[in-house]
């Protein structure tokens, strides 16, 4: 006996069809909807850091041109450079609508600046070792540096090695570099010796560890040309290595003297040391600086840009040396290479 089996009608298979044909296109139009609101969204935020870069941009460079100014007025001054001066005093963290005028018309730009805050500091970059005076520009060590970074290292109780690796490669770098200058040719990759450092952080470079160049950074530098190191603002590791004969102890004893008479002439610090017959050489020690680091920090919108520059002044002209800046990015900031600008004079 055959048994009959039911099918659906047409009218039925049309409504499931119609009911499928719906299920998909609510599907499409929550697709395409949540597509363009994330394309939204991605653009304010994309608009929104590019607005907090932009922001950050101008209220930094505002601040070094605040800097240079500084330094500027500092210098039409004249006379010695010590850390009772104005441009020695670090900004703290302050909101930026304190630098604003007193007009609050624009209830938005005051409600921005007050949720800003920046803060800032100018170091005196010559009251550091240089790395330039280690080698004259024959390629020679210079015998008298040489004997202050010997006295750096054994109080900061660096290995020996350490310093002979680095005499070695910043002899190599200096005659690679004063052979390319003779042949009138740029320095490349080719090169016999390395290439001279911007800043501390590069001295791996030069072959020595990471430990190492961390416990120099606070006091070397490295500048453009021979500087002399600034005994009014030098700390007192940095002046116990640069004064033969001058325990670590004393140097605290300079500090406390210094704090009291920033010092006019070399005479003066022989008297406060106690070494009368002490010998200052004038090339590489004195009481004035052209170099200076600036930094800057703003904080806005959750984002934290700092800034870092090198300037020289010679008299009332300051000018920038080179700048660098990471990108803003929320918690902590990472170092960043520097970037060289060309030099803009104030």
């Amino acid at each position: 006996m055959r048994r009959h089996i039911a099918r659906p009608s047409s009218r039925a298979r049309q409504r499931g069809a119609a009911i499928l044909l719906a299920m998909l296109t609510v599907v499409l139009v929550a697709t395409l909807a949540s597509a363009a609101l994330w394309q939204q969204w991605r653009a304010v935020e994309v608009e929104t850091a590019e607005r907090a870069r932009a922001q950050s941009t101008w209220v930094l460079s505002g601040a070094l041109d605040w800097a240079r100014l500084i330094l500027s007025e500092d210098g039409r001054k004249g006379g010695t450079d010590h850390l009772s001066e104005p441009w020695a005093m670090p900004l703290e963290q302050a909101r930026l609508s304190t630098f604003l005028a007193a007009d609050r018309s624009d209830s938005l730009a005051a409600d921005a600046s007050a949720n800003a805050f920046l803060s800032g500091q100018i170091n005196d970059l010559q009251a550091r070792l240089n790395l330039r005076n280690l080698v004259q520009d024959d390629g020679k060590v210079h015998p008298p540096t040489l004997r202050m970074w010997e006295r750096l290292f054994a109080q900061l109780g660096l290995a020996p090695k350490q310093l002979d690796t680095l005499v070695a490669q910043v002899t190599r770098a200096q005659r690679a570099g004063t052979a390319a200058l003779a042949a009138n040719q740029a320095l490349d990759a080719n090169m016999d010796g390395p290439l001279w450092p911007q800043e501390p952080e590069q001295l791996a470079w030069l072959g020595l560890d990471a430990s190492t160049v961390a416990r120099l950074q606070p006091y070397i530098a490295v500048l453009p040309e021979r500087t002399p190191v600034n005994l009014n603002t030098a700390s007192a590791t940095v002046l116990a290595a640069c004064l033969e004969g001058l325990r670590p102890s004393d140097a605290q004893r300079l500090l406390q003297a210094r704090r009291l008479r920033p010092w006019e002439n070399l005479d003066d610090v022989k008297t406060a040391a106690r070494l009368p017959l002490l010998s200052l050489d004038t090339q590489q020690l004195g009481l004035s600086t052209r170099f200076f680091a600036l930094q800057g920090a703003l904080q806005i919108e959750g984002r934290t840009v700092q800034e870092y520059s090198v300037v020289q002044r010679d008299g009332t002209k300051v000018k920038t040396l080179w700048r660098k800046r990471p990108l803003p990015v929320a918690g902590p900031v990472e170092s960043v290479t520097p970037t060289p600008t060309m030099p803009t004079d104030f």
